[in-house]
């Protein structure tokens, strides 16, 4: 199924202001892995059952912060799973308002850091990495479903994998699909620096004749059943053969219709993973591009960062509005999700 959504109607769908009474909990906690060497770093988010103090999560000098009643009690009965994947660069903090709007929506949101991919430490060597991201979201299933708190909230009939561009390429894995390695160093010897993937990679000096084992490695997880993709990246290295493959439900959610990322095309005119996939739901939000997934940006953010020669993160064209694109993506995946 192909859809164009309408960002003023979805909007519709999701009222009220970021900062209003929260209706939401959070808490923060650790997980275990077999194949890192510390602690990986995550956080869970759900409706409030019992209220507790109202906190902002995820402030910064750049980024509004998200409320939420911290360490509030769960509420009766089992709810939807989602775990969350960031992009490049990004951590918990990054994705407190999607995890939010979809805990509002009455879902349980596991998020977590990728080391080595996160705020700080983002590092384009090991962000080809992605098998090990993949297995930090088996490694987040298996802490919530033993955790005595946690588990008996869950609804395992309903685990989905949730990622927005890198975490998108991630999640994809989740379900199945496979990466070539020939195709992806081919691919970006074709486009070069005008690939915005294939830019980072080079400023890292990554070598695409020997991309790690891990990129193209198997790391599906069949305890997930359903997989939402935000803008994912690699996917002009996705082998048909794995797509062709692939039953979970996914949901492909590109970020604008004006101005798509070339990375993060999917359509036929980009990657064609639209076409590949046999059980796949296209979605488009206008009037939004790759970075209206990230959080709102503060008054003086943009500026702030053309001092400190970032990327353009807070740039959104003239009468767009982040806040309209955040609310039409979280009602989009919570269509899909029948949340």
């Amino acid at each position: 199924m192909k859809s164009l959504l309408s960002t003023a109607a979805l909007a519709l769908t999701l009222a009220g202001p970021a900062l209003a009474e929260p209706e939401v909990g959070f808490d923060r906690f650790d997980i275990r892995a077999d194949h890192r060497s510390g602690l990986i770093a995550a956080g869970i988010w759900y409706p409030a059952g019992r209220a507790t103090y109202a906190a902002p999560v995820g402030d910064s000098l750049v980024f509004e912060p998200v409320e939420a009643h911290i360490g509030a009690g769960f509420p009766e009965g089992d709810l939807p799973l989602i775990l969350v994947s960031h992009g490049s660069g990004s951590s918990i903090d990054g994705t407190a308002w999607l995890a939010a709007g979809l805990a509002a929506r009455g879902a349980m949101v596991v998020v977590l850091n990728h080391p080595g991919t996160t705020t700080g430490d983002s590092s384009p060597r090991r962000t080809v990495r992605l098998s090990e991201r993949a297995a930090d979201l088996s490694a987040a299933l298996d802490h919530v479903l033993t955790d005595p708190q946690i588990a008996p909230h869950i609804d395992e009939d309903r685990v989905a994998a949730l990622g927005f561009s890198l975490g998108g390429s991630t999640v994809l894995g989740i379900a199945g699909l496979r990466l070539d390695p020939e195709a992806y160093r081919a691919y970006c010897e074709t486009h070069g620096e005008a690939a915005q993937d294939c830019l980072f990679l080079m400023r890292g000096g990554v070598d695409f004749a020997t991309l790690p084992p891990e990129f193209s490695a198997e790391m599906s997880d069949p305890r997930f059943t359903s997989v939402v993709a935000v803008d994912p990246g690699f996917t002009y290295a996705a082998t048909p053969e794995s797509a062709a493959e692939i039953e979970t439900p996914v949901q492909l959610l590109s970020l604008g219709d004006s101005f798509p990322w070339f990375a993060t095309d999917v359509r036929s005119q980009g990657s064609g993973l639209v076409e590949l996939l046999p059980n796949v739901e296209h979605d488009v939000v206008p009037n939004a591009h790759h970075y209206s997934f990230l959080p709102i940006c503060k008054e003086n953010a943009a500026q702030l960062l053309i001092e400190e020669g970032e990327d353009p993160i807070c740039d959104d064209p003239e009468g767009w509005d982040r806040a309209a694109a955040h609310a039409a993506s979280v009602a989009a995946i919570a269509r899909f999700l029948k949340l």
